[in-house]
Formats: C-alpha cells, structure tokens, sequence
C-alpha cells in the first residue's frame, strides 16, 4: 500500500492548531486554573523546542493512524508474512491482495470513517490513559474533560484526514 505523506504531514499539524485554539480561547483559563499556572507562570519556555517536539510527535500519531483508521492496512499487515508478499513478488497472496483491493479498496475510505476511528481512539483510548494518570496525579473531573476532550477532538480530524487522504 502505498502512503500520502503530505497527508500525513498536514495531519501532524492538526495538534498544534487545535491546541491554539482548545488550550486558548475555548478552555485555555479553565486548564491553566486546574493546573495552577498563571499566565506569568507560562512565560520564559522554549516555545520553538516545544512546536518542534510536538510536531515531531504529532507526525508519529499521524503516521500510525493510518493503520488504525483504515481498514485495507489490515489486511495488508496481515499478508506481510507470507512469502514473497513483503517484496511484491507475484503469488497467492500479493494475487488475494490484488483482487481485494480491486474489490474493496476504496470501501470506507471517507473523512467522515476516518473521523469515527479518530473518536473511538481518542474515548477508548486517550480518555482511559489520562483519566488514571490523572486520578494518581489527584487532578479533577474538569482537567481530565479538557483533555480527553481536545484529543477525542483532534484524533477525529486526524483520523479523517488520513482515512480520506492518505
């Protein structure tokens, strides 16, 4: 299968623009104030480091989304091992992937599927994560929704954009 990465890329940019907006004027005094930071506490970090570590990161989740979110990477995966696949040699499996692809390649391929996957990941996924690093962390019910949140929010956009575009 072959991968979009400029697709890819645009969706490691989703990260930062969602965390501009969902960490500034939608929830950014409510999250600051169940962190205790001050906006005085905020400043003096390398934000340049920070962008370009979270861009880093950012394109990592992207790049794995796309074998969670699209179903045809399962199938693929699931042929690597056999013989030959891996190379593109012809035989039986590159010939089954061949034929499924023909069949159902584009089957679910949508942002709105994509988008799905994203939430799922982001509520079965992120919301568990955070919520038991928070409880141990003794943060609140509301730190915990504006986080879970803005990931279930920017895992369904990424989701999106890679399951329609890359």
């Amino acid at each position: 299968m072959e991968m979009n990465i400029l697709f890819i890329a645009i969706a490691a940019l989703v990260p930062l623009v969602m965390g501009f907006v969902w960490y500034g004027p939608l929830f950014g005094n409510a999250w600051m104030k169940e962190m205790g930071f001050s906006k005085e506490s905020m400043e003096g970090q390398n934000m340049t480091k920070i962008f370009i570590l979270c861009l880093i990161f950012s394109f990592l989740l992207a790049f794995i989304l796309q074998t969670l979110v699209i179903h045809q990477w399962g199938v693929y995966s699931s042929l690597m091992g056999e013989p030959g696949f891996a190379e593109g040699a012809t035989g039986e499996a590159t010939t089954y992937f061949n034929n499924y692809m023909e069949t159902y390649g584009d089957r679910f391929r949508t942002f709105k599927h994509g988008a799905l996957h994203g939430s799922i990941l982001g509520l079965f996924l992120v919301l568990p994560i955070l919520a038991i690093i928070a409880m141990f962390e003794k943060k609140s019910a509301k730190y915990i929704a504006i986080n879970a949140g803005y990931w279930i929010v920017t895992l369904a956009i990424m989701g999106g954009i890679v399951c329609q575009w890359v």
